[in-house]
């Protein structure tokens, strides 16, 4: 794996493409770019079917062992890897320890343990366990085990500092292990750098962790809620400096536009692709306005700035500085909303998907208001589809020096304030 970046902005954002991903080393993905999210590998909602109706979907599958850890012993039996098990083809496959989506219970990290949580409860899991776990899933990629149960706002600064030296015992032991098993060559082992929100065990953290022989880095513990933007830019930009320039930087738990421009711009390559599931959830669909082409003609989400710009009832209503991930957000309309019942518009006019070029807002609000099933399927495909080319857009602001006109749009100023 081999990060080329083509373009490095001053204060930290970076353009470029992870080459030579996976065993085969013959996939690639842009940056800044994020994951595709699943549950057990499958994407909430999305048959591998229906999934393939959507033409830009990332290069990397993103699963959990919150939800493969109870299912080791058929695994096991299967004996040919999670990809294989789940029916994934031509992808990579990245294996986290915790679902992004989903806050897990603190408390219970030790010295030698991290729990994570399935439908039965808390899994406990030493390193020797995890690695053992990581050889029947065989992942391309996996997240070294980590602490981070610092991010709620009362955590002490003795409790930051033992997480940080925690997840260092704990990469060392998973790299030792990872060094002398067959069933890990050419796996790509992530470091993961903690610190709460206190400056210099971020610092300590990063810089400790690039010393170790990883191939890219999971920065945690800032997610949506627990810091401010502020304060979060702050801390990456600090952890940054310590980390090479020729490795990945992935950004876990935290998805929201608003946030995802602010941290691309501090130096964050890679994002979990959570966001789009979650707003599904909320029975909302994602109709923020990401374009930045000079082509009055490829402006595909004009019609939805016009409407906002005016006041309009389609106009997104939800709390931009929102802490808690299942409150709607900004970016969103709600088509639960009665005022839906007879709007036959696309729900983002222009948008490619096969949702708004086949149904009407008013059909996904009787199909919402009816609990079909349905629903969830077509706002998924559109809420995927709207997220990717979003990241499309924040590649093409970065080549083009158009993130400040990006970070207008996105926010929902008036195109005439350009």
């Amino acid at each position: 794996m081999k990060l080329e970046l083509s373009r490095v902005i001053q204060g930290g954002a970076r353009l470029g493409v992870l080459q030579g991903i996976g065993r085969t080393g013959q996939l690639s993905l842009k940056v800044p770019g994020c994951l595709l999210y699943t549950h057990f590998g499958t994407v909430p909602h999305l048959t591998q079917d229906t999934l393939q109706t959507i033409s830009i979907l990332p290069s990397v599958t993103q699963v959990t062992l919150s939800n493969i850890a109870e299912h080791q012993e058929v695994l096991e039996e299967f004996k040919d890897g999670f990809k294989k098990f789940a029916g994934l083809h031509d992808t990579v496959l990245y294996c986290s320890l915790h679902d992004p989506a989903t806050r897990s219970p603190t408390g219970y990290a030790t010295n030698k343990t991290v729990s994570v949580w399935g439908s039965g409860g808390r899994i406990e899991l030493t390193a020797s366990k995890f690695m053992a776990l990581l050889k029947t899933v065989k992942p391309d990629w996996y997240q070294s085990m980590a602490d981070g149960e610092t991010w709620p706002a009362n955590t002490s600064r003795k409790r930051i500092r033992k997480s940080v030296d925690r997840t260092l015992a704990y990469l060392d032991e998973c790299l030792l292990v990872h060094q002398k098993s067959q069933g890990l060559d050419g796996v790509e082992l992530f470091g993961v750098v903690e610190g709460g929100d206190v400056m210099e065990e971020r610092v300590r953290s990063a810089r400790e962790t690039a010393k170790r022989p990883v191939a890219g880095f999971c920065l945690d513990g800032l997610q949506t809620g627990s810091v401010d933007q502020a304060l979060r830019t702050q801390l990456i930009t600090s952890m940054t400096k310590e980390l090479p320039e020729d490795k990945p930087r992935l950004l876990q738990g935290v998805g929201r536009p608003d946030e995802v421009l602010a941290c691309v711009e501090a130096g964050v390559d890679l994002f979990e692709g959570f966001f789009p599931f979650q707003v599904t959830e909320r029975g909302c669909a994602l109709c923020f306005n990401y374009d930045v082409s000079p082509d009055p003609e490829r402006a595909v989400l004009e019609l939805n700035e016009e409407e906002r710009s005016a006041g309009g009832d389609t106009q997104p209503k939800g709390d931009l500085n929102c802490e808690d991930q299942t409150q709607m957000t900004s970016f969103e309309m709600n088509l639960k909303d009665k005022r839906y019942g007879d709007d036959f518009k696309p729900l983002v006019e222009g948008c490619g998907c096969y949702c708004c070029r086949n149904h009407q807002r008013a059909y996904l609000h009787h199909l919402l208001v009816t609990n079909e099933l349905l629903a969830g399927v077509l706002l998924m495909i559109h809420n995927i589809t709207h997220y990717q080319n979003f990241f499309g857009a924040v590649r093409e602001a970065l080549a083009a020096d158009k993130m400040d006109l990006l970070k207008r749009r996105v926010l929902g100023e008036s195109r005439n304030s350009d």
